[in-house]
């Protein structure tokens, strides 16, 4: 219990240093407060540098890398074909395509009966999809989070709001994103219908990364990393990983030009910092073990999210636009083609506040199911139904 306690205080003063950190950049600049606390955010206040070919040419560069990357190691994987059971798609995922496709509708349409209700879409849309993401899993394993682990799953929808809402702060101070379609929302409709909007990140993305577990299967991913084995990563070195992820963020409000992709990076220099301090498994750990099915799928899960996102955000009446430095160019759907690359770190930070949060209170298993890679290596698996 008192590590617990201790635990979580490291964890709020991480946060409330993380918070802070842009605003004494803020300060160091002499700029005005007052603006980034705006509600709803349309004031736009920073200043973008324009499309560089250089800058672009390197980006591309970096893209082709990764994928490749990304492509060599799913080439190592072995493709699943579920658990061999046939079954029927659920009701309830069935439901979900209804939703999907019916919000759908409403969102790029301009009906005038449903003027009122226009702004209102993104949240149905995201509900049906992760309905249908776990239907589609529990017909290809017999299991899936909704159905399984329903208070763990439950719980993700508070955490992802004050999750996002962080991602929101961060922004501000870079404005690579802004949203159009609510100037007439007051402050507090906009925190409510933003907060429940932002609820439905983190279980869309844990949702997809479970899809993709019934897909993909690493060999050896189901070794445990060896307690003896993370204690070989010194404690020592949270202090740097969190100094430096404390500059980062101040510096987003300095140099928002140069710093802006460090939005997708100073969270997870922060939350390895936590890991490694609390002596818990880190990403370093699980690539030392050659876990790629950790590392890899989590990542994999929000650009798929990702493009549902910009998608269905492209007509809806309601939505963001971007305005990245440098790279402003050569659009799918409103977001530039190299913005999709921060959605593989984000996926990694989706993964980490879910198996750290769910494990942290005591009326939930302490192993979370994202982190029980053995599923596919024993008949008492989630992929075969049976309970661990």
């Amino acid at each position: 219990m008192r590590n617990k306690k201790s635990h979580f205080s490291l964890y709020a003063l991480t946060a409330a240093a993380l918070v802070g950190a842009p605003l004494i950049g803020v300060l160091v600049t002499g700029q005005p407060i007052g603006r980034y606390l705006e509600l709803p955010p349309l004031t736009r206040y920073v200043g973008h540098e324009p499309f560089n070919g250089t800058v672009f040419a390197i980006g591309t560069g970096v893209f082709i890398s990764v994928v490749l990357f990304v492509g060599f190691v799913l080439s190592k994987s072995l493709l699943c074909r579920g658990d061999g059971e046939q079954r029927a798609f659920p009701w309830w995922g069935c439901l979900g395509v209804l939703v999907v496709v019916s919000s759908w509708i409403l969102a790029w349409n301009r009906f005038s009966w449903f003027a009122d209700l226009q702004p209102y879409t993104f949240t149905p849309l995201w509900l049906g999809y992760i309905l249908s993401v776990n239907g589609v899993t529990w017909k290809r394993s017999g299991s899936c989070l909704v159905i399984k682990h329903p208070g763990r799953f439950l719980l993700l929808f508070p955490v992802s709001a004050l999750f996002w809402w962080y991602f929101e702060w961060l922004n501000r101070f870079v404005q690579n994103w802004y949203y159009v379609g609510i100037d007439g929302f007051t402050a507090l409709d906009y925190v409510l219908h933003a907060t429940v909007c932002f609820s439905t990140v983190l279980p869309a993305v844990v949702s997809t990364t479970e899809l993709l577990k019934t897909v993909f299967r690493f060999p050896g991913s189901s070794r445990a990393v060896e307690e003896k084995d993370r204690r070989k990563t010194s404690s020592l070195w949270s202090v740097p990983l969190w100094l430096l992820a404390g500059i980062s963020c101040g510096g987003l409000a300095i140099w928002p030009n140069y710093l802006f992709p460090l939005v997708w990076i100073s969270p997870i220099l922060a939350m390895t910092a936590l890991q490694i301090a609390t002596g818990r498994e880190t990403l370093i750990d699980r690539i030392k073990a050659g876990d790629w099915q950790f590392i890899l799928l989590p990542a994999l899960a929000a650009p798929v999210c990702g493009f549902f996102w910009e998608l269905w955000n492209w007509q809806s009446l309601a939505r963001w636009q971007y305005s990245i430095p440098y790279v402003d160019r050569y659009h799918l759907f409103a977001m530039p083609i190299l913005g999709y690359l921060g959605y593989l770190p984000f996926g990694l930070e989706c993964h980490l506040i879910a198996t750290g949060v769910m494990g942290f209170f005591p009326w939930v298993e302490q192993r979370s199911v994202l982190r029980d890679t053995r599923r596919f290596d024993s008949q008492d698996s989630v992929g075969s139904g049976g309970e661990e």
